[in-house]
Parts: structure tokens; sequence; C-alpha cells
């Protein structure tokens, strides 16, 4: 699980400038989601990352689009 967070650290400071405490309390948040999870480490990475950007917008992104 431990590489799948380090994964999922990396990507995630790379779009959102967190200040080392909110680094280490993204840290935290992110583990206690994933501890309670049974996956291999590509899917804990997927899951991290959608937990950390927040379901809606995986949802907003998901809507099919209408045509014009």
């Amino acid at each position: 699980m431990q590489t799948a967070i380090d994964k999922v650290m990396y990507a995630y400071t790379l779009i959102a400038h967190l200040t080392p405490d909110e680094v280490k309390a993204t840290r935290d948040r992110l583990a206690a989601h994933l501890a309670g999870l049974d996956a291999d480490e590509n899917v804990l990475a997927v899951e991290g990352m959608r937990y950390l950007r927040g379901a809606d917008r995986v949802a907003k992104r998901r809507t099919p689009r209408t045509s014009r």
C-alpha cells in the first residue's frame, strides 16, 4: 500500500500546490482511506487519486456529452 500512496502523492503534488503541513495531512487522509481497501497497488493508486480529486470531478468528467 505504501507504493500506491507514494505514487498518488507524487502525482497529486504536481497538480496541487500544498504546504508541507498540507502534504502530511493529505498523506494521512489518503492512508486512512486506502487502509480499508483490499486491492493491488495500481487499483489503490487510481482509487487514491479519485479520493483526493473528489467524486464530483470524476462524475462531471464522465457525464455524457449532449449533441448541439
